[in-house]
């Protein structure tokens, strides 16, 4: 059976900004990718991230290249080998899993033994802000149950108390995407304890993080940019209680399932989180993230729309995918 795919772009606004330590955004940059076998179509996206030395271009360029390879597109199996992990590789991977559910008939939840796949409680995401600022979309948000608070570094402490006054009930999650330091690391955490944050996510850089292995933390730390694939988990040890496994990271569903049980036998916290995209995006990652300790898959919450159909939320409940959608 012979492969053959198609990529395209897609651009989505986001509803407002987002913001986050490296700058502001107003739409998500997507790349979609459809894989057909003649008869049966199976679909992904993925969302290029400059911080790991991605461009929309040098995605789409890879997966075409993919595409005219002799004898067709890869399986799975033989995708892992013929690709770096990466945002590319996650648009076919997620697309070929999509494929292999509708030519079997079985899907992917099924493939991986999830009998019943349930709703999921998600993190919405506050971008970073002024603590004036960050107080008020606290207290918009404060209906919801789990908030990702973005941070920024200086004046982070200002920052984290706002939010607890917006949002005196909601449980805090807090990312602050590399821009500690160690000056000034210890005032950070000491706020994130009276705030009674839950989670920090790569409080500093992922190249200068050995500080993390000295230090009492206080807080459980989760590592994002210190994280792609299951290969990388050996020096997180002593650093990081937790793992943001996101399927642009490690280049699909594939390695993400590797990476997930890796992980838990080495009694590392799971979060399953995502880059600002669509449902599309989401939907493999909600069958990921069915036994994750913490959800962050607020993608589509954030944009002034999604495709359609896409997944179902209610407040901050994501539902499993749609066949219609994905898988």
């Amino acid at each position: 059976m012979t492969l053959s795919l198609t990529v395209a772009v897609e651009r989505w606004p986001i509803a407002g900004s987002f913001v986050i330590s490296r700058g502001s955004r107003t739409e998500a940059t997507v790349v979609t990718v459809a894989v057909t076998d003649g008869r049966f179509v199976g679909r992904g996206e993925c969302v290029p991230y400059a911080r790991y030395g991605e461009t929309v271009e040098g995605v789409v360029a890879a997966i075409d290249a993919v595409g005219v390879r002799p004898g067709g597109v890869p399986d799975r199996a033989n995708l892992q080998s013929a690709m770096l992990p990466g945002a590319a590789r996650n648009a076919i991977d997620c697309a070929l899993w999509d494929l292999e559910a509708k030519a079997s008939g079985r899907p992917v939840a099924q493939r991986l033994g999830l009998e019943a796949p349930h709703a999921l409680l998600t993190a919405y995401t506050l971008s970073l802000g002024t603590p004036e600022r960050m107080e008020e979309a606290a207290r918009n948000a404060a209906h919801r149950s789990l908030l990702k608070v973005k941070l920024g570094g200086a004046g982070d402490a200002d920052r984290i108390a706002a939010v607890r006054r917006g949002a005196p009930q909601s449980r805090l999650i807090v990312d602050a995407n590399e821009a500690w330091s160690a000056a000034d690391f210890d005032a950070n955490m000491r706020a994130c304890v009276e705030a009674a944050v839950e989670l920090i996510e790569q409080p500093l850089p992922a190249d200068n993080d050995a500080l993390l292995a000295d230090v009492e933390r206080l807080v459980p730390v989760c590592a994002d940019e210190s994280l792609h694939v299951s290969g990388d988990l050996g020096h997180l040890a002593g650093r990081y209680d937790a793992v943001n496994i996101k399927l642009d990271k490690t280049g699909g569903l594939t390695e993400a399932l590797r990476l997930a049980e890796a992980a838990r036998a080495r009694d590392f916290a799971i979060m399953v989180g995502c880059m600002v995209g669509t449902s599309l995006a989401m939907a493999p990652a909600v069958l990921l993230a069915q036994q994750a300790d913490f959800v962050d898959l607020d993608g589509p919450l954030l944009l002034a729309r999604d495709r359609e159909p896409g997944l179902a939320y209610e407040g901050s409940l994501v539902s499993p995918p749609p066949p219609a959608l994905w898988g």
